[in-house]
C-alpha cells in the first residue's frame, strides 16, 4: 500500500468568479483573484491510499462515505493518471508506477470548517486531493488545471498568498490556470475575520446558480466584458502597493456586484440574509466613524461574511461584533476561534455613533486568521486519516 496525506487552504475570492463558458472543463467566463487563508485555521486534510488489495475505490468525507462516481471526481482521476503516465514515459520510468495506476484507491478527507455554507470547501477539498494524488503518482509541474476540473476555484488554492485564476483563451482549457500574484509574506499586517452566520447547506448550490445567471442575467454579460478586466488590474496594483483603502473598496464592490448579478438572475437568487446585510451596514458605519476605509466585507455564494482589515484594527472591530451580534448562551472565548486575540470592551462612543440595533445570537462564531501558504504534504503518520489497512480511522 502507498499512502500520502496533504493539507490545503481555503481561498476567498476578492474579484469574483461567477459563470462558466465550459461546464465540463470548468472554464470561467472571467478571470478572478483571491486571498489564500492560513490553513492552520481553515483547511481541508486528505489522505489517499492505493493498494492492489483494495477490491474497489472508495471515498469518505467528514467520516461519511461518498459516491466516488461523481463526474468531476472521475475527471480529476482520469487527468492525473494520464499526466502520471506521460511523466513516467518521458522519464523512462513506467514499470511499477504504471501498475499502480490500475490499483483501486481509498480517499479520506475532512474539513475543519463548515462544508457547504459558502466558505469554499470544495476548493480546499479538490486542491488537497490533487496535491495528494500528484505526490502519490509522482506527477511534476503545473497541476492547478487538474484541480480546476474538480472545482473551478480549487486551482486558486494551489498557491499561498494572493492568486489569480487566468480565464484562458484555449478551448481545451490548457491556459486556464492559477498564478501567484504575491506571496503570503507580502502583506503581513493583513487579517481576515470569517463570520459564520450559518453552517447549513445552501438552498441554491453555486453550480446551479451560475448556470441560471449565465442564461438570464444581462448584468453578468456587462460585468464580464467591461468591468472585471479593469478590476483585476486595479486589485493587483492595490496588493502590490499594500494600499488597503483601494483594496477594500474594490473587494466590497466586487461582493456587491456578485450579489447584484444573483438578483438580476431570473428567478432571482438570494444568498445574503438579514444578518449578512446587517454586517455590511456595520462595516460601512464603522468606516464612516473612522473617516476612512478600515474594514472590507466580501460574501461568496452564502450568507457568511469574510472581513478583511489590518491587524491593528482587529480588537476594536471584534468588540463591535461582540456587542451587536453577541452570543447569548456561550462565552465570548468560545465565540472566537483561530489566532489568539484579546478583545477590549466596546466603547460607549463607538456604540452611540454607529447607532445600530442589536441582533443577539445571530453569528454562530468568528474565525480570526491571516494570509497563508498553499498545500503542504504531511509526512507524520499521525496526520493520516486512514489506518494501516487503508480504511478511515474514524467512520460513522
Amino acid at each position: 500500500m502507498h499512502i500520502v496525506t496533504c493539507a490545503a487552504p481555503v481561498n476567498i475570492a476578492i474579484v469574483k468568479y461567477w459563470g462558466k463558458r465550459d461546464e465540463t472543463l470548468m472554464l470561467p467566463l472571467n478571470s478572478s483573484l483571491s486571498v489564500t487563508l492560513n490553513p492552520v485555521q481553515l483547511r481541508a486534510k486528505t489522505t489517499v491510499a492505493i493498494s492492489r488489495e483494495f477490491d474497489k475505490s472508495r471515498m469518505w468525507l467528514n467520516s461519511v462515505e461518498q459516491n466516488i462516481d461523481n463526474p468531476r471526481l472521475q475527471n480529476v482521476f482520469r487527468e492525473i493518471k494520464q499526466r502520471a503516465y506521460r511523466c513516467h514515459s518521458e522519464k523512462n520510468n513506467c514499470g511499477n508506477r504504471e501498475d499502480m495506476l490500475n490499483w483501486h484507491i481509498h480517499i479520506c478527507s475532512e474539513n475543519n470548517f463548515p462544508t457547504s455554507a459558502g466558505l469554499a470547501s470544495s476548493a480546499a477539498g479538490y486542491s488537497c486531493l490533487v496535491s495528494a494524488l500528484a505526490y502519490l503518482f509522482g506527477v511534476d509541474g503545473e497541476i492547478s488545471d487538474i484541480a480546476r476540473l474538480g472545482s473551478g476555484s480549487a486551482c486558486r488554492s494551489m498557491y499561498g498568498g494572493f492568486v489569480e485564476w487566468d480565464m484562458g483563451r484555449c478551448n481545451d482549457g490548457s491556459d486556464s490556470v492559477a498564478r501567484p500574484v504575491a506571496s503570503n509574506e507580502h502583506w503581513p499586517e493583513l487579517r481576515a475575520l470569517i463570520l459564520v452566520v450559518t453552517d447549513d447547506n445552501k438552498k441554491t448550490k453555486s453550480t446551479e446558480g451560475m448556470q441560471k445567471s449565465v442564461n438570464t442575467s444581462e448584468l453578468l454579460k456587462t460585468r464580464v466584458e467591461r468591468i472585471v478586466p479593469h478590476r483585476i488590474n486595479e486589485i493587483k496594483e492595490a496588493i502590490r502597493d499594500k494600499d488597503f483603502d483601494r483594496f477594500a473598496e474594490i473587494t466590497m464592490k466586487e461582493s456587491n456586484q456578485l450579489h447584484a448579478v444573483c438578483l438580476d438572475t431570473f428567478p432571482p437568487i438570494e444568498y445574503l440574509t438579514e444578518v449578512s446585510r446587517r454586517i455590511m451596514n456595520l462595516v460601512h458605519r464603522f468606516n464612516k466613524l473612522c473617516g476612512r476605509t478600515k474594514v472590507a466585507y466580501t460574501f461568496d455564494a452564502g450568507p457568511n461574511a469574510c472581513l478583511f482589515l489590518l491587524e491593528e484594527d482587529v480588537p476594536r472591530v471584534l468588540s463591535l461584533i461582540r456587542h451587536f451580534f453577541r452570543p447569548v448562551n456561550s462565552c465570548f472565548e468560545s465565540f472566537i476561534h483561530g489566532l489568539p486575540i484579546e478583545v477590549p470592551r466596546v466603547t460607549t462612543d463607538d456604540v452611540l455613533t454607529i447607532s445600530m440595533g442589536i441582533m443577539p445570537d445571530t453569528i454562530q462564531y468568528v474565525i480570526y486568521t491571516n494570509v497563508g501558504c498553499g498545500p503542504q504534504r504531511l509526512d507524520d503518520c499521525d496526520h493520516s486519516l486512514l489506518d494501516e489497512k487503508g480504511f478511515p480511522k474514524r467512520c460513522r
